[in-house]
């Protein structure tokens, strides 16, 4: 075990998946940053009001230099690069983020990097603008590695989300491009998925009433005759009901924040209803004692668990990014 956990620098936190997920590895958030407002009361709300969280714009912040970093961790804005985005890229000025993720790691330098973005990040422009982010981290003399995971293959929580995530090891010697850590390091194996939709989503307790679809309701008569299955996860698209028929919730996004239509529906023992923005937050695979803020809107908190990351899966990597340095002495 090492004699001090590892500390973690973790940019674009969110409410905070990344940072539990190396927390639950064995890491301390040494910093941390969000410029929403919003998603930083959250932060808060679950961890305590912690002092290493700095609410502000990245560009504005700079790890202190007496902070002693080993790992910069980050999901930086996937807008640019997603289906459900415009897909510009480096050309979105959420994409252009990245390059704050680059100058952390110039500030602090780390002995690993840690990134999650959305599956299209690989793809994006034809592959060329993973081969710049790739690069990048190779030109500050990192060797790097990533692999695309789905949630219920890698995370046993039943939600179907694709995501892309990167992990870089300092060389051994400036240009050496070599690591031993890398070379201790694997990501995980898939898991069997024995969580069910049941397990994260309460079926038999009345929800307030705000969840449920009134049958004077525009698309009642829609849901109600192609609901017919009380263990599937639904979702009205514009003009259809569209089943999910892998056991799974489809991937939550941001847009849920947007719009009532986005939120994934299910039929409960008391009617039709939208998934609470709790049981969004399980199927992130967060602790089921964390809790948002009871006075913020629904659609602050469906934005939040949209937006963030799937715990498990990043916990799974982070012990084995520990494992791999405690074992090289990293």
């Amino acid at each position: 075990m090492m004699s001090k956990p590892y500390q973690v620098a973790s940019l674009f936190a969110g409410i905070g998946g990344i940072c539990t997920g190396f927390r639950q590895a064995g890491a301390e958030i040494a910093w941390a940053n969000e410029i929403d407002r919003y998603a930083c009361e959250t932060y808060r709300e679950f961890y305590g009001n912690p002092d290493y969280l700095k609410e502000g714009d990245i560009y504005q912040m700079h790890v202190p230099k007496e902070t002693h970093i080993d790992i910069v961790a980050g999901g930086f804005p996937c807008q640019a690069f997603s289906i459900a985005g415009y897909r510009k890229g480096f050309e979105d000025e959420r994409g252009v983020l990245y390059t704050q993720v680059l100058r952390t790691v110039e500030e602090t330098d780390p002995k690993a990097v840690f990134l999650e973005n959305v599956k299209n990040l690989m793809t994006h422009d034809g592959g060329n603008t993973y081969r710049v982010i790739r690069e990048s981290l190779e030109a500050k003399g990192f060797v790097v590695t990533e692999k695309i995971m789905n949630t219920m293959e890698y995370g046993n929580i039943p939600q179907n989300r694709e995501r892309i995530y990167v992990v870089a090891f300092k060389e051994d010697s400036p240009g050496s491009k070599q690591s031993k850590a890398m070379d201790n390091f694997a990501f995980p194996n898939p898991v069997p998925l024995t969580c069910k939709l049941s397990d994260v989503i309460d079926y038999h307790e009345k929800k307030p009433e705000k969840y449920y679809y009134s049958k004077d309701h525009m698309y009642y008569p829609k849901l109600d005759e192609a609901m017919t299955n009380p263990d599937t996860v639904y979702q009205w698209r514009r003009v259809y009901v569209r089943e999910n028929k892998s056991g799974v919730c489809p991937t939550m996004t941001a847009n849920m924040g947007g719009g009532g239509h986005n939120v994934p529906i299910i039929r409960d023992d008391f009617g039709i209803r939208k998934l609470t923005p709790q049981e969004c937050l399980r199927l992130q695979g967060f602790p089921a004692d964390l809790k948002f803020p009871e006075n913020m809107a629904d659609s602050h908190k469906y934005k939040q668990a949209g937006n963030s990351v799937s715990v498990p899966v990043i916990r799974r990597i982070a012990e084995n990014m520990i494992s791999a340095m405690e074992k090289t002495g990293a």
